[in-house]
């Protein structure tokens, strides 16, 4: 850097990774925020739907039989989302990561 243009030439680039990466930013958490609003959605009519089946229900077996396939599919889907969720904010690391990659030095 032995002279203003140099200079003003990183200040540039870096201006540019950083927007770059909070567009990135940005981008991944409407994706994240967008998957969470559909999970919550359809767990709410799951709900519903059970609460309609216990309603109908006409013994106590039955009732049973429902509350634990509910309880098994809300825990798997739980699980599946999180992981799922999870994956969303490494990817959304790697992107944000991305602009500034030629700043960090190669490693061997």
């Amino acid at each position: 850097m032995n002279t203003v243009e140099d200079m003003q030439k990183v200040a540039k680039e870096n201006a540019e990774n950083v927007q770059k990466a909070f567009t990135s930013f940005s981008k991944g958490l409407q994706t994240i925020a967008t998957e969470m609003s559909d999970f919550s959605k359809k767990s709410f009519e799951e709900g519903s739907a059970v609460l309609e089946q216990l309603a109908g229900a006409k013994t106590l077996d039955k009732v049973v039989e429902i509350q634990a396939e509910y309880a098994k599919k809300a825990y798997e889907g739980l699980v599946a989302q999180s992981t799922k969720i999870g994956e969303l904010y490494v990817d959304l690391a790697k992107e944000m990561a991305k602009p500034f990659e030629s700043l960090m030095p190669k490693g061997k």
